[in-house]
């Protein structure tokens, strides 16, 4: 990567891709970060990520059915990854670019890489795993999906919130989870029942991605919450053990959302993975 420069303007652009329309938001130039958002959710997620534009080209979309998106429903993880790439097309994006995705978002990460490896520099997957739901998840979450239905996105936020951030002592000293609490339940409840449901449908009907992601050629960087409840740091673990080029931090104090929980940590890993790129795979992503 070269030195700080002068970020382009911010935006958000409503992209036509794949047959609906999605929102995009984008800031800074450079080598580009695509950042993919965890359920439910949706791109505002990564806000304090945006001091990265100082250094690269943010995309950060909405995926089909959340956030300013159109509300054509998800189908499948693989049809959100195809999405990526289309919405990389409509951008101008030719090369690689580097795919970060957290927690749903790295599912959708690992199958642009697994489908697209070409269009993949360098991949970031945050609080996610390689493996397939078990008959048991699955079945939690076709029971969520249709309490959702009947009873509205507040028991899906009542549910999720308290397990999405670190809860130790440590974690509460540092001060503001009220503050994130209240952004994740607002952000949750801003979305669609029905895209909901179809998500939950999806992450269970995902394959196990662990021989895809074996034969992964482009360099990994791995970041886990040291207290995340939901992908605990023995998923991340075991995807090291797997994806050959893989490297992997595991962050004190902080739960299934690392970029909001701790913003400065990992913006300073994206920033030393990136600097370490080869210089190949730097000059292909146009840095």
């Amino acid at each position: 990567m070269t030195g700080p420069h002068h970020p382009l303007p911010s935006a958000t652009h409503q992209l036509a891709v794949a047959g609906t329309r999605l929102a995009v938001h984008t800031a800074g130039s450079g080598i580009p970060l695509v950042l993919l958002h965890a359920f439910p959710l949706d791109h505002s997620m990564w806000a304090l990520q945006e001091p990265l534009a100082e250094q690269v080209r943010l995309i950060a979309p909405d995926l089909r059915g959340f956030g300013f998106s159109d509300a054509a429903l998800p189908e499948t993880i693989a049809a959100w990854a195809d999405d990526v790439v289309a919405v990389l097309d409509a951008l101008h994006v030719r090369g690689p670019a580097v795919i970060c995705g957290i927690s749903m978002g790295g599912y959708v990460a690992q199958h642009v890489a697994a489908r697209h490896p070409d269009r993949v520099a360098a991949l970031i997957l945050v609080d996610t795993r390689l493996e397939a739901d078990s008959a048991e998840a699955r079945a939690g979450r076709a029971d969520l999906a249709a309490k959702v239905g009947r009873l509205g996105l507040s028991i899906l936020a009542d549910a999720m919130v308290p397990r999405l951030l670190a809860d130790s002592e440590e974690a509460r000293a540092a001060g503001g989870r009220a503050e994130l609490e209240s952004r994740l339940r607002a952000t949750i409840m801003g979305q669609r029942v029905e895209a909901v449901q179809a998500a939950l449908g999806a992450l269970g009907a995902r394959p196990d991605m662990t021989e895809p992601l074996r034969r992964l050629r482009a360099p990994a960087l791995l970041v886990g919450g040291a207290e995340d409840a939901i992908t605990p740091p023995a998923c991340l673990q075991a995807a090291e053990a797997v994806i050959p080029r893989a490297r992997l931090l595991i962050v004190p104090a902080a739960g299934h959302m690392v970029p909001l929980e701790q913003p400065a940590a990992f913006n300073a890993a994206v920033l030393e993975f990136l600097r370490e790129l080869p210089e190949d795979r730097l000059r292909a992503a146009g840095a």
